[in-house]
């Protein structure tokens, strides 16, 4: 399975399936559907759903 990135629409910022976000308890190959809906982007405070995937 290929890890996938997710973009916020708003700043820009990318999450990475394979990296996670460890300093928010998301581990390292989390997939997009597991983040939680309550999640919000740590630059702009965007919601999950501002996020669009990105193919790199």
């Amino acid at each position: 399975m290929e890890l996938k990135t997710y973009m916020c629409l708003i700043c820009g910022w990318v999450y990475s399936e394979a990296d996670g976000l460890p300093d928010e308890g998301i581990a390292p190959g989390t997939l997009w559907a597991d983040v939680p809906m309550n999640w919000a982007c740590p630059e702009c405070g965007a919601r999950k759903e501002d996020f669009e995937m990105m193919a790199i």
